[in-house]
């Protein structure tokens, strides 16, 4: 029996992270949230494969109106994700059993207002709601401010914004939350959250290794980091964020229930070392937010392309939407982050163009060719 950190217990509708309680495993509907239908369906396939927590992205006033209705057909425990409004908190918190926000994001809104403004707000909402919060921290879209002041260590950027999101909801008398420390490298990941642990060992941790890719690869990764971390007892709930078409967004769950059962048993299938010395495929999770469905087979086409480049170590980033792609392409040598008839290239921080789905792949390979040729070209004498 692996001892489990001495975590606080978080509930989340009729589900308890934490507290010695079993390790919940969660994922996110890929469907449009004002398709209600689809969205139901997706969220009772979660749920009927074991999933304990069904996790949905508003975004807008129609997709409120949706998620009420969606409520009402389904009894997965429900959690939105507030990323580009959190004043939406208030009209969604009647329909759901969580709220999810994301430090980075909540800096970039409303910057005349001190963060700890409305970190207060969402914790009003919560507590008037009875609905427990996640602080959802990632490497990819950490505050300006303490990337700054880490400069050379964006773990420790993400681990200080944690910690001081905590801070404030102590200081507000709020506990009902948890946290969560992604990146899309399992070496971040537990590297994080083992820090993160070490200085909060009460607060319940959701792991995740965010934009793990297409499978099998995107499941070694998220088993690395579920294995490094849930052995040291850290971790109280997990997700595996996989790049899956609509109809098998559920296999997440699966997955992720496998991986806890040869956890359990003592299975650890060894732990391939992530050394960033060969190609490194990142792909985001498909969400309701993706505009164009060819954005899943875009993916795959994008690794079978660049197969013959796997001695180089080169980071390809595939995002499927315009909310996290224009950021978290960032670091990536080159980067794509797909629109509804384009997908926009990038070199880490410089935009290349928007080319058409037909277009991009030969204009991807054009640009890897001459990345490749660049830093294998024998220097000058």
């Amino acid at each position: 029996m692996i001892k489990r950190n001495p975590t606080r217990a978080v509930r989340v509708g009729r589900v308890t992270l934490g507290g010695g309680h079993p390790v919940a495993v969660q994922s996110m509907c890929a469907t449009h949230t004002q398709d209600v239908d689809a969205t139901v369906e997706q969220a009772e396939a979660i749920r009927k494969a074991g999933g304990d927590i069904v996790r949905i992205a508003v975004d807008g006033p129609k997709d409120v109106e949706a998620l009420a209705e969606i409520r009402r057909q389904t009894s997965a425990n429900l959690v939105v994700d507030l990323q580009e409004n959190y004043r939406l908190a208030k009209t969604v918190a009647p329909h759901v059993d969580k709220l999810r926000y994301n430090p980075g994001h909540l800096w970039h809104h409303e910057k005349e207002k001190p963060v700890r403004e409305k970190v207060r707000f969402l914790a009003d909402v919560a507590r008037d709601h009875d609905l427990a919060l996640r602080v959802g921290v990632n490497c990819g879209s950490v505050d300006p401010e303490l990337k700054e002041r880490f400069p050379d260590d964006d773990v420790e950027a993400m681990v200080r914004s944690a910690l001081e999101h905590c801070a404030m909801l102590d200081e507000l008398g709020f506990d009902r939350y948890v946290v969560s420390l992604k990146d899309s490298h399992p070496r971040k990941v537990i590297e994080g959250n083992q820090r993160f642990a070490a200085a909060r060992p009460d607060v319940p941790l959701h792991l995740g290794v965010t934009e793990a890719g297409m499978p099998p690869e995107g499941v070694i990764k998220t088993r690395v980091a579920f294995e490094q971390l849930l052995s040291r007892g850290i971790g109280d709930t997990i997700r595996v964020s996989l790049t899956l078409p609509n109809p098998r967004k559920h296999e997440e769950v699966e997955v992720g229930r496998r991986i806890l059962e040869d956890i359990a048993a003592g299975r650890f299938r060894s732990v391939p070392v992530f050394d960033d010395d060969k190609l490194n495929i990142i792909s985001c999770p498909s969400c309701s937010r993706v505009e164009n469905e060819k954005f899943v087979d875009l993916a795959q086409a994008v690794k079978e392309m660049t197969a013959y480049a796997q001695g180089h170590a080169l980071t390809i980033a595939v995002m499927g939407c315009r909310v996290n792609g224009p950021g978290e392409t960032d670091d990536a040598d080159l980067g794509l982050w797909c629109g509804p008839t384009h997908v926009n290239l990038k070199r880490r921080t410089e935009t290349v163009g928007a080319f058409t789905y037909d277009e991009i792949l030969p204009r991807l390979k054009r640009e890897l060719d001459a990345l490749i040729e660049s830093r294998t070209a024998a220097p000058a004498r």
